[in-house]
């Protein structure tokens, strides 16, 4: 099939596909004798793969790794399951951060009043100076491919 076909049938943009290849998650496809891209069943079942584990918020190492680790079909799953482990403490420490950012928004919200004017603004006034939260850690929300100790 051709890049547009895969694309509907997966509901991934044709340009996604595209960089999947470049950085190596999906393998490059044959081409015809035009140059155009032909995609196998293979592709089409990879893609979902991946589409599937980036609905779960997993960084595209991660995604690597997993498909490395599929390779080996008669392995011990215990590397998988350490690197889901990895993932749900990833994913729960943005729960936290999530929730800390929900009550600093409910708290600049209350502290908007009706019939008052943007300078009077309670959020605007809020947002201009130092809040009561704890500040972010200076690290990305999702270093890809590990959460492990010492790791984010």
């Amino acid at each position: 099939m051709k890049i547009g076909e895969l694309a509907n049938a997966t509901a991934v943009p044709a340009e996604t596909i595209r960089y999947y290849e470049k950085i190596g998650l999906l393998p490059e496809p044959d081409r015809d004798n035009s140059g155009y891209r032909s995609y196998r069943p293979g592709h089409l079942e990879r893609l979902l793969f991946i589409k599937r584990c980036r609905n779960l918020d997993m960084a595209q190492d991660e995604i690597r790794e997993l498909i490395r680790l599929a390779e080996n079909p008669e392995a011990d799953c215990s590397e998988v399951d350490a690197l889901l482990a990895r993932h749900l403490t990833h994913v729960r420490e943005r729960l936290k951060e999530l929730s800390s950012l929900e009550e600093t928004l409910v708290q600049l919200q209350e502290a908007c009043s009706d019939s008052r004017t943007v300078r009077e603004c309670g959020i605007l006034g809020g947002l201009s100076s130092e809040l009561e939260t704890p500040k972010p850690e200076d690290r990305d929300n999702h270093v890809p491919g590990t959460h492990g100790p010492g790791q984010h």
